[in-house]
């Protein structure tokens, strides 16, 4: 509840003493139609009434008689000892046409507006849901978390920095995500070479907004991330898609395509395909760069779930091994963390970098010093690195588990192969079905299937299955709900 003090009594209340109505009722008026007009709602507590009299520069007295009068139609309710507050129940309101001040429900001037940007995701709480592929929140280690942020937000030292962000971020941070990405990723970068961002689609939106013009063509998988496809189509650029097979996307394709079209950008998942989870092939990365240097297009690599790998080496990002800055690498920090914890970055030649911290400035100047201060204490002190491997095992576990209930109860509907990293497996339908209405019967039995997570074209009929938030119990109830709908469809 706001304090009596926050109220701007002098906005809504005016008086005129040279008029015949005497000045308690003209207040009292004035009070009836901010309550009315929803400025001042049940429950709000006012000012005493020698504090109004000092603010108004009336007489004590008057408001009284204004509290009087208001209490007498019942607006107000007089507590003991309490105050004076506005009533729960309400008298009858006055008229719309008395409403004069009523904030507008629509702009009085033109706009664009953008479908394009229209949120795709859904928002249904139900017990059981697949997602895309997220962690479960239930494995971070909150006490590590909260002990390193809090130690933060309390240190002398850093109360400096909470009035004053530099566009660059925490040198400290981006110190200890350069060495960290030094190590895991084998990228031999210097944090000049590093741009903290929010997320994986601010890390696009700036990239787009430095290397894209209007009609420039970008290269996208078939079947691919929604979002990033979204900015680069309101950026005004011409996409095009390629397919993807069990090896990637079909870099044959794309040399067709750049024999035909000059191409400024491609956008590769080549970690994990999102959706379908395969890895880009030794052979197709090769050529895939090879391509970049002949015909000069730049590689966006997003390796949104490089985290997550279930093999003993993972393979290494395209980054790694790019000698003539044709790559652009786009990852997430601290994913396996709480969300409030998790973090984007860029990765990219110095000179482009300087363009990117200016944008980013724009957009983003105010950044989280604190935030990005302890999760730099994360990295350092070992928290990451063990966090990870408590949560990998349990993910592989999961992943495993759900391949085997996928293999028992729905064989006869589905194919799929275990990913190697991610947290989501991709289904083929083997037999004709209406995705939607599986969605829609599986709702009904408070099961959530979001429709982001269904592809269903003449030519792909899939489903991304996240299982990184479901237990083996939450698994096997969400099959057995998936089984009896497919089973009644079916007849």
């Amino acid at each position: 509840m706001s304090s009596p003090e926050s109220i701007p009594y002098r906005s809504f209340i005016q008086f005129d003493r040279d008029l015949n109505q005497p000045v308690y009722l003209q207040i009292a008026q004035q009070f009836i139609n901010a309550i009315a007009r929803g400025h001042l709602r049940s429950g709000t507590k006012l000012l005493g009434t020698r504090q109004l009299a000092e603010l108004l520069d009336v007489h004590r007295n008057t408001i009284s008689a204004v509290y009087e009068e208001l209490f007498s139609q019942g607006w107000v309710e007089i507590i003991a000892n309490r105050g004076t507050f506005i009533s729960s129940e309400l008298p009858t309101l006055l008229p719309s046409n008395e409403m004069e001040n009523q904030y507008p429900k629509a702009a009085g001037y033109p706009f664009k507006k953008s479908f394009l940007l229209d949120n795709p995701f859904e928002k249904i709480e139900y017990d059981l849901s697949f997602n895309d592929g997220t962690p479960d929140i239930r494995l971070t280690q909150i006490e590590d978390l909260s002990r390193i942020y809090a130690a933060n937000l309390k240190r002398k030292g850093n109360r400096k920095k909470m009035g004053y962000y530099n566009q660059d971020g925490s040198e400290y941070f981006k110190e200890q995500l350069t060495h960290h990405l030094q190590l895991t990723r084998g990228l031999a970068i210097s944090k000049e070479n590093l741009l903290i961002t929010r997320s994986m689609e601010m890390s696009l939106f700036i990239i787009a907004e430095i290397i894209l013009e209007p009609d420039d063509i970008v290269v996208v998988a078939d079947i691919g991330y929604f979002s990033s496809n979204m900015i680069f189509q309101k950026a005004g650029n011409r996409v095009c898609t390629i397919p993807v097979d069990q090896d990637g996307i079909d870099t044959t394709a794309l040399k067709q395509l750049c024999e035909s079209e000059k191409i400024r950008m491609v956008y590769v998942t080549a970690q994990q395909h999102y959706p379908t989870t395969v890895s880009l092939s030794a052979q197709r990365r090769l050529e895939l760069t090879q391509l970049a240097n002949q015909y000069g297009f730049i590689i966006v690599e997003d390796d949104y779930d490089y985290d997550f790998h279930y093999e003993k080496q993972p393979i290494l990002p395209l980054a790694s091994n790019d000698q003539n800055g044709m790559v652009i690498y786009v990852g997430s920090f601290g994913k396996s963390l709480a969300p409030g914890f998790r973090t984007g970055f860029i990765v990219a030649p110095e000179n482009i970098m300087q363009e990117m911290r200016k944008h980013l400035g724009i957009i983003d100047r105010q950044g989280d010093i604190l935030m990005e201060q302890a999760l730099g204490e994360l990295i350092e002190e070992g928290v990451i690195d063990r966090q990870l491997k408590k949560s990998i095992k349990v993910y592989k576990e999961r992943r495993d588990y759900l391949g085997k209930l996928l293999t028992a109860e729905l064989r006869d509907w589905v194919e799929f192969n275990l990913p190697k990293g991610g947290l989501a497996i991709w289904l083929n339908w083997k037999k004709p079905i209406n995705l939607y209405e599986l969605a829609k019967r599986c709702e009904q039995r408070h099961l959530f299937l979001p429709k982001t997570l269904l592809y269903q074209t003449h030519h792909i009929r899939g489903t991304r299955l996240g299982f990184g938030n479901l237990d083996s119990q939450e698994m096997s109830q969400a099959i057995g709900i998936l089984k009896e709908v497919l089973s009644e469809m079916e007849n």
